[in-house]
């Protein structure tokens, strides 16, 4: 737990500290995502032994720049997945909600009609 009373969780948190360590998270995710792709460009050109170094470095940027084009898309669609999820599982919660309100007036009501038969007695 830290100091204030949080688990320390892959749960996005609430308020101003959650909003600034969710976006401090995403900020060096998002650098990791750039190193990775750095790596992998330079991976990619590597074997090409005939590149001038401006043909290498355009290349590099290239690759990186539609790697990160992919990522970013693949994150929208995470993103937008997440918001249905959300939506659908939030439906859900208020369905149950409801059915667990209904059943427990249900039985209150049931124990009462018996309380008031067996006093009648």
């Amino acid at each position: 737990m830290n100091g204030r009373g949080h688990a320390l969780s892959g749960l996005p948190k609430r308020g101003a500290d959650g909003e600034l360590g969710n976006a401090v998270e995403g900020y060096l995710l998002w650098q990791a995502r750039i190193a990775e792709a750095e790596r992998c460009a330079e991976t990619f050109v590597r074997p090409m032994e005939w590149l001038t170094t401006s043909q290498r470095t355009e290349i590099e940027r290239h690759y990186v720049a539609d790697s990160l084009r992919c990522a970013r898309r693949d994150l929208e669609r995470i993103a937008a997945r997440s918001v249905s999820l959300r939506a659908e599982y939030e439906h859900r919660y208020q369905q149950l909600r409801r059915r667990c309100l209904a059943l427990t007036l249900t039985v209150c009501a049931v124990l009462t009609t018996v309380a008031t038969l067996l006093s009648a007695l």
